[in-house]
């Protein structure tokens, strides 16, 4: 072979193989698809204003699980819940993605759509509803996170408000459908009567409009709730900021469970670390898609709590805050 010939060839060579290479990578990416039916799909992504979705992304890209190169997201969000939340998750079953993450109640849709793809889920206690054996051994085809510590901590959450309004008489409770009727109901009725309190319940749906929530707002204390419990979900935190607004427009004590409605002038919140449970689900993203079993991974239940108190709203309300109370928060707004 002639030498220009050779050298011709050598670099025809050195272009083609990068670009081989990068057609192989694309057609090699990975997908996930992503379910949480409340928040905008423009939020499901790595540029996402949510910190917790952000905290997801840096960990899957620190693991080297990278959107748009080597991992295809595809985003299951408001805008494509048109026909309920149970045709969304049919839909995504049926594109057969090789992870599915979800955020919320949602997970247990998914138990009877696939026992085969895997699912990666923040929700409330898995064995209660089924989509696992154990936190140890889940089994299935489902790990995740458990944001749900027990029914001890509707007690909890129950007590700190008290200690803060002590004339408390009777609790409203601001609930998902789905959570109440699947989970979390029998758990705060439970801690409720413990509490020799009684319940007015307004139970949400996906999706519920600004009215939605001012007239569920109205329902509580209607029925003569003069304190609020607020019960984590994607779209009861969507709605957070307001939410704050609305419970104290109604001059209502409230108790959130994460501390950006009391940032937003909520009362107070006892909350979880959301960050560090994202970055979890991230790294059970991984594992799966580098080959692990869903069912051999653990289920990380969340241990650690903080209390969050707005002595703005505090004063606004008319509420005299007990120092140890202040002394216990680990946030405190001025």
């Amino acid at each position: 072979m002639r030498r220009r010939d050779f050298i011709s060839l050598l670099g025809g060579a050195a272009v083609a193989w990068p670009l081989a290479v990068a057609a192989q990578q694309g057609t090699n990416k990975k997908r996930i698809a992503i379910f949480s039916p409340s928040v905008p799909s423009a939020d499901l992504h790595e540029h996402s204003e949510s910190t917790g979705w952000r905290a997801l992304f840096a960990e899957l890209r620190r693991l080297r699980q990278i959107e748009g190169q080597n991992l295809k997201v595809e985003s299951y969000g408001r805008e494509q819940n048109t026909s309920g939340p149970e045709a969304l998750a049919t839909e995504i079953v049926r594109s057969n993605p090789d992870v599915i993450f979800v955020v919320g109640p949602g997970a247990v849709i998914f138990k009877k759509l696939t026992s085969r793809i895997p699912i990666v889920a923040i929700t409330g206690d898995p064995v209660k509803t089924g989509i696992a054996d154990s936190l140890a051994h889940p089994g299935g085809n489902f790990t995740g996170v458990s944001v749900d510590a027990g029914p001890s901590i509707y007690g909890k959450r129950i007590a700190l408000l008290r200690e803060m309004f002590p004339t408390m008489s009777k609790l409203g409770c601001l609930i998902l459908r789905l959570q109440w009727n699947v989970t979390q109901g029998p758990a705060i009725r439970a801690a409720a009567e413990t509490a020799g309190l009684s319940l007015a319940v307004s139970l949400l749906e996906f999706g519920t409009s600004e009215a939605g929530y001012r007239a569920a707002i109205e329902s509580i204390s209607r029925d003569g709730a003069n304190a609020v419990m607020v019960v984590d979900s994607p779209e009861v935190d969507q709605n957070s900021t307001l939410i704050a607004k609305l419970v104290g427009d109604a001059k209502l004590p409230a108790i959130f469970s994460h501390p950006d409605p009391v940032e937003a002038g909520g009362l107070m919140a006892y909350s979880f670390d959301l960050i560090e449970l994202y970055k979890r689900a991230g790294n059970n993203i991984d594992a799966i898609l580098r080959g692990a079993k869903p069912g051999d991974i653990p289920i990380y239940q969340v241990t650690k709590f903080e209390l969050s108190i707005n002595l703005k709203t505090a004063k606004q309300l008319g509420l005299s805050v007990p120092p140890a109370l202040v002394a216990s928060a680990d946030k405190v707004i001025e």
